[in-house]
């Protein structure tokens, strides 16, 4: 049995997208013509990355009920450093 590659894997083929032309002139604009794929590239892989941990967190909800939110912060205080542990103390 043979599993499809993952995100960022496998060999490269060219596709056919329809994009906007003020789209098209941004990208052009920001990559140049020749990084154009790789930058498109990377922005599906980081939004496939987003859909799955989306559904992570959807999954983890239904089995454990939501996020409490007090909790959420304070655990973002520490991550910042905040040793007040609380988000309005700035």
């Amino acid at each position: 049995m043979t599993t499809a590659p993952a995100p960022g894997e496998g060999p490269v083929r060219p596709v056919s997208v329809s994009l906007h032309e003020g789209t098209i002139a941004a990208l052009k604009a920001r990559t140049g013509k020749r990084g154009m794929s790789a930058y498109v590239e990377a922005l599906i892989q980081r939004q496939l990355e987003r859909d799955r941990l989306r559904e992570l967190i959807e999954d983890a909800e239904a089995e454990h009920g939501p996020l409490d939110q007090a909790a959420v912060e304070a655990k973002r205080a520490a991550l910042r450093g905040d040793t007040a542990g609380s988000a309005d103390a700035a």
